[in-house]
């Protein structure tokens, strides 16, 4: 494996992160500062194993993360950038510092001690705090776990043709008017690799604007690259935020529309548009998204369901802005979180089943406007073609979230033709206030938490259990090593 010495090792910017991790602290420093929280890490390939070395060279990672603190350049490009981040956030975020010592336990499980720094073992990561505190972990984390992994445990394989390989993909992409982001900095093989690969799409990018091509690079999800590179970040929202609501609440019911409500009340109506449908079930959420969101004037007595007990405020959206940054008459009194939404995230589940909900649930609210639909769930090209084909046809605009399938798209070294697979790690939220949190998606594969709080919510919402993908299999999402 080659290196590259100009480039570093591990995470040396608060900015190497998904933007939805700073849209979601923001939302919480104004309404749930003091919940405290807890998140798990699974391995769902179990048999891709870190070596001695390995974790410790993690350990090592993990603790230099209570050094990074944001440059100055980084806050004004926030400030310039992320218009709707308010003071408030960007006063606190100038002077956040993660304390791993304080919040983070990683352990190494040996399944035999010969002394040797290639015994393999299982990898444990448990995080607690504030939620305030510890929400920036879950992407610096797995991105270090699959960096040391490919450092020390396979190294057959090299960085030859990453970025012509991203670039051939973007080129397919674009050529097809497709409009897509990358989006895989929580399962990319390393930093450098995820440089190489945004510079061959923006490459690509360059070649759709010669041609005159109709299709477009949106963005990345990792603001420190999209500063980097110039190119806008993208993102909204995570399952972390319905999860977290759910489990403060207790109130699985109501839990979809009380965190659209929050949502909508930090950021405003159309701002961070893009509604995530599958934490507990699209079709539940679908009956939280065509609920009229309260008005100002009746906020506190409108559907008490949907407050939050002990939040800091309520859920009261900032007015709206007219282009020039000023205050504007908002003339929308009553509107359904679907009508004030500009489109949804599909990320687990069949999603040309879900186009068809989609498209008659829009039908049946008698909302004709052209809604987004946003794919992110394991793609590569031949899907992006095949979703942009259904979305279409049902009359939407497609976008695609494109992650591991660029950052992390090997073949060995001594064998080109043989893959080189990629980890299947995730960090959810486990716990908040005490209590357990949940994800239950569109697949049984992506179910996440405490079991007997699955199956009791199950029971409560009704759901019916949907596979799809390998029959709910998430070690084999990108194939069998």
């Amino acid at each position: 494996m080659t290196t590259t010495a100009a480039l570093p090792d591990g995470i040396t910017s608060l900015l190497d992160t998904d933007l939805y991790k700073l849209t979601m602290q923001c939302a919480i420093l104004k309404y749930l500062p003091d919940v405290h929280v807890t998140y798990a890490f699974t391995n769902r390939t179990p048999h891709m194993r870190l070596t001695r070395a390995a974790f410790r060279w993690l350990q090592e990672q993990i603790d230099k993360l209570a050094n990074l603190s944001l440059a100055a350049s980084e806050a004004d490009y926030l400030k310039n950038t992320c218009t709707y981040f308010n003071d408030a956030y960007l006063r606190f975020f100038t002077s956040f510092r993660l304390r791993p010592s304080e919040n983070v336990r990683a352990s190494f499980t040996l399944l035999e001690d010969t002394g040797s720094q290639d015994d393999v073992g299982d990898l444990s990561l448990d995080i607690s705090g504030r939620w305030l505190d510890t929400i920036l972990y879950e992407i610096p984390l797995l991105a270090l776990t699959s960096e040391a992994y490919f450092k020390f445990c396979d190294k057959d394989w090299t960085y030859r043709n990453q970025q012509d390989r991203a670039y051939i993909k973007g080129r397919k992409l674009l050529e097809h008017a497709c409009i897509f982001s990358e989006f895989g900095t929580r399962r990319r093989r390393d930093y450098h690799t995820q440089d190489l690969v945004i510079q061959g799409l923006q490459r690509a990018a360059a070649d759709c604007q010669t041609q005159g091509w109709k299709g477009k690079l949106s963005g990345t999800s990792n603001v420190h690259f999209a500063m980097k590179y110039g190119i806008p970040p993208v993102g909204t929202v995570a399952h972390e935020w319905f999860m977290g609501i759910a489990s403060i609440t207790n109130d699985y019911e109501h839990a979809n529309e009380t965190a659209l409500r929050y949502w909508v009340g930090c950021f405003g109506k159309g701002v961070l548009g893009i509604a995530l449908t599958d934490t507990f079930g699209t079709p539940t959420f679908l009956k939280a998204f065509k609920r009229t969101m309260p008005t100002p004037a009746n906020s506190m007595a409108d559907d008490k369901h949907t407050l939050i007990p002990g939040a800091a405020s309520p859920p009261l959206p900032p007015p709206p802005q007219d282009v020039n940054g000023t205050t504007a008459d908002d003339t929308s009194d009553e509107q359904s979180y679907a009508q004030i939404f500009q489109g949804v995230r599909q990320d687990s589940g069949n999603p040309t089943e879900f186009v068809t909900m989609m498209r008659d649930f829009y039908k049946r609210q008698g909302i004709r406007e052209k809604k987004t639909i946003v794919f992110s769930d394991s793609l590569n090209i031949d899907l992006c073609l095949a979703y942009k084909h259904a979305a279409e046809e049902a009359g939407f605009a497609p976008t695609f979230g494109v992650g591991t399938f660029l950052t992390n798209d090997f073949t060995l070294a001594s064998n080109d033709q043989q893959k080189s697979h990629p980890l299947n790690i995730v960090i959810k939220l486990s716990s908040a206030n005490g209590r357990a949190a949940i994800k239950i998606s569109d697949n049984i594969g992506k179910n996440t938490g405490d079991e007997a709080t699955v199956h009791k919510v199950k029971e409560t919402l009704g759901y019916v259990e949907q596979r799809w993908d390998n029959n709910g299999e998430e070690a084999a999402r990108w194939g069998k090593g």
